[in-house]
């Protein structure tokens, strides 16, 4: 693995971060976060037409082609940006969930106008009262035709804008085969509920199935136990989300130092203290850990490596924990001003506490991580 960005890769995040700095300044954020679907059609077609819908969708269903690095290095400034709505959710997620295990023909019906920037895809797998990658047991029963699911999923994120959820369900019983089903959001008997949650920049959602009705075309990949495509799929989201706490921690790291230089005590500026220093130079070492981490699994990932699955959870073993970390030494560096409201600061923090968990703490991925090297899994 070369462990610098090649040329193309450059200008992705410069084009990324030019575009960003335009279109995604604080004051945008702040006014998302009070928007009830946290988007602005204007801008998520302009990042549509920029490809990034699309990025790693296949060419022949209209997408760039590209590979996870080079959408790893596109989160990392979305993640910077703090960009409110729904491209982590579809592309990271439901797109993802639909890539990896849909057919030829699903693929092209639904990652075509995902890559086009029409179609707007989350994935529904957390339940009330389990983790974020615990057991399934909302369940689907045959019928005529199809399925009827019934049950419930808490923290869908960006449920309230998506146009498709792909449903994580059980066939038939709550140890069933594991299905996932593409559910368009306006259908009869699903009910989307708002959550509030402490990051108001990702707007996240409960949902109730009442027999909701699912064709068995929109069963991706028919009804083979699908466990194995989610577990793809979730490699990837895990890297994706690695990137985006990768470049919110070095946000916060700017946005510390600026301040450390700047703000004085006792007639010095608070970056000249040891104790200040020492903060600093462990945020730096962590946001380096991170992109290391981040880098080498979505490069396992393109290779088809033999260790994708153990590197993208220990993104997620590492970097849930040392974003939040960083995210905590910025507040600390910033005294009690941090946490005020006109301060962006505490915004990187609550969305670093949010990422902590959205698919699984530390503890759950090192658990991850012991388990595929004892046995391989």
């Amino acid at each position: 693995m070369d462990a610098r960005l090649d040329e193309a890769q450059e200008r992705l995040r410069d084009s990324a971060r030019g575009f960003l700095s335009r279109e995604c300044p604080m004051r945008f954020v702040r006014d998302m976060m009070d928007d009830p679907v946290g988007t602005n059609e204007a801008v998520w077609m302009q990042l549509a037409g920029l490809g990034w819908t699309g990025l790693v969708v296949p060419e022949r269903y209209g997408g760039a082609g590209l590979g996870w690095l080079d959408l790893a290095v596109l989160f990392e400034e979305t993640g910077a940006a703090l960009l409110p709505g729904p491209l982590f959710s579809t592309v990271a997620l439901g797109g993802n969930a639909i890539a990896c295990a849909g057919s030829a023909e699903q693929c092209e019906r639904w990652l075509e106008p995902l890559a086009a920037g029409t179609l707007r895809a989350t994935l529904a797998l957390q339940e009330p009262g389990g983790g974020a990658t615990g057991p399934v047991r909302l369940t689907a029963r045959r019928a005529d035709g199809g399925f009827l699911l019934s049950g419930a999923k808490a923290f869908v994120s960006d449920a309230q804008g998506a146009d498709l959820v792909v449903v994580a369900a059980r066939r038939e019983r709550a140890d069933g085969p594991l299905l996932l089903a593409a559910v368009p959001a306006a259908a009869s008997g699903l009910r989307i509920r708002p959550v509030a949650y402490t990051d108001a920049t990702r707007k996240l959602a409960e949902l109730t199935l009442d027999d909701v009705f699912v064709p068995e075309e929109a069963i991706l990949g028919g009804e083979r136990d699908a466990t194995a495509a989610l577990e793809a799929a979730l490699d990837r989201a895990r890297v994706a989300l690695g990137a985006e706490m990768c470049g919110l921690a070095s946000r916060v790291l700017e946005l510390s130092v600026a301040h450390a230089r700047t703000r004085e005590q006792f007639g010095k500026p608070i970056g000249s203290f040891q104790a200040i220093q020492h903060k600093c130079a462990d945020m730096l070492l962590r946001v380096e850990n991170m992109r290391s981490a981040v880098w080498y699994a979505a490069w396992a990932l393109d290779e088809d490596e033999q260790d994708a699955h153990l590197a993208a959870c220990m993104v997620q073993a590492y970097a849930s924990e040392a974003c939040s970390d960083v995210a905590g030494e910025g507040i600390q560096i910033h005294g009690g001003q941090g946490y005020t409201w006109e301060q962006d600061l505490h915004l990187y923090y609550k969305r670093a506490k949010a990422d902590e968990v959205a698919l699984g703490d530390g503890a759950l991925h090192r658990e991850h991580v012991a388990r595929v090297a004892v046995d391989g899994g």
